[in-house]
């Protein structure tokens, strides 16, 4: 895959959805690019031909359509390496990855999911509420474990000193809990206050109002 210097870059988006990560390392990264509505649950069959899972965020560089959280971001950051969205050394950037891969599956695709999109996880109705309240005690787990690894750091970021791709996602998740009503204050101080120190960066509250629900 090679990118022109200036490359025609897309975004597909779902207001309050995975999708506010991206679209806040675009404007980390100075790349404006197109954003186009894909509206969660009213997935076009356009869109569908585009992502076969129909799912965002799918992002597009040129002609290269990419999909998958992590890609997505690796792929923003190599358009802007002096950003250093993916960490400043080899090490930080594998804390980013690390980071991703749980938020992207335990935190995202599984515990979230559960609660939301149940419909993922059994075609028996009778099931649901089982599986929605085991989805919200693994939401506390998540959470637990956000304000365990914070407080263990004298960073006002989540890997190294610097903004990268975790943070916006570390973000959109504390602005989940709103939904749940969590008392996040209260149960998770520490990732309050990292919330609180970020959430007025320029980059978030321009994704924030797309982003009408976060």
């Amino acid at each position: 895959m090679a990118f022109t210097k200036n490359p025609n870059v897309k975004l597909w988006y779902s207001p309050g959805a995975c999708s506010f990560v991206p679209h806040v390392a675009l404007r980390e990264a100075g790349i404006d690019a197109e954003l186009i509505l894909a509206q969660v649950g009213q997935m076009s069959e356009e869109f569908k031909s585009l992502n076969a899972k129909g799912r965002v965020p799918v992002l597009a560089i040129g002609d290269e359509v990419i999909t998958e959280m992590s890609a997505v971001l690796t792929a923003i950051s190599y358009l802007a390496p002096e950003a250093h969205l993916l960490g400043r050394t080899f090490v930080e950037t594998i804390r980013v990855y690390e980071w991703l891969n749980y938020l992207s599956t335990t935190a995202h695709a599984q515990s979230f999911a559960s609660i939301w999109r149940t419909e993922r996880f059994t075609n028996d109705f009778n099931l649901y509420p089982s599986i929605q309240v085991r989805g919200i005690e693994n939401v506390r787990d998540v959470y637990a474990l956000i304000e365990r690894k914070l407080s263990e750091r004298d960073s006002d970021y989540a890997v190294g000193h610097s903004f990268t791709v975790v943070d916006p996602f570390l973000i959109l998740l504390y602005f989940w809990a709103g939904r749940l009503d969590f008392e996040m204050e209260t149960m998770y101080p520490r990732y309050t206050r990292y919330v609180k120190n970020l959430r007025e960066r320029k980059s978030v509250t321009e994704a924030r109002k797309i982003h009408i629900n976060v």
